[in-house]
């Protein structure tokens, strides 16, 4: 996998990846698009998103949505890494089994998703998960 990050301009950058997909990134803290650190944590929820998701189905439950909410601390100094990052998943389906929700949530922090298991190899990573009414 490659990737190539172009400066556009002040502290923004646009990165590109391989498949040929665009995003801009902004060092000033968020301040005209995402910065870099968010979009490592948007990554981590992504990349456990679909894990939760294929194993659901995979496990023939009938989820309808799912949303990853996430929450972090970092470092006050520099480098200001992360310290600990949370991913709430809220589940929706119909007649969705609380152990099959819970297995495969946990199966993507400790198993399955590449983003989260290289951040926790640094950071304290922990899940929670809910059902949601539809």
């Amino acid at each position: 996998m490659n990737a190539e990050v172009k400066w556009i301009e002040g502290l923004s950058f646009l990165g590109q990846s391989q498949s040929g997909h665009s995003i801009v990134m902004d060092g000033n803290g968020g301040e005209k698009a995402p910065s870099p650190m968010e979009m490592v944590l948007m990554a981590a929820g992504g990349c456990s998103s679909v894990d939760v998701v294929d194993g659901l189905k995979s496990a023939n439950q009938e989820v309808t949505a799912c949303v990853a909410k996430l929450s972090s601390e970092r470092r006050e100094t520099a480098p200001k890494l992360f310290t600990y990052i949370n991913i709430h998943f809220e589940v929706t389906g119909n007649n969705l089994d609380s152990t099959i929700v819970e297995k495969v949530t946990a199966d993507s922090l400790q198993k399955y998703c590449s983003v989260c298991l290289m951040l926790g190899e640094g950071v304290k990573m922990t899940h929670s998960w809910e059902i949601v009414s539809a």
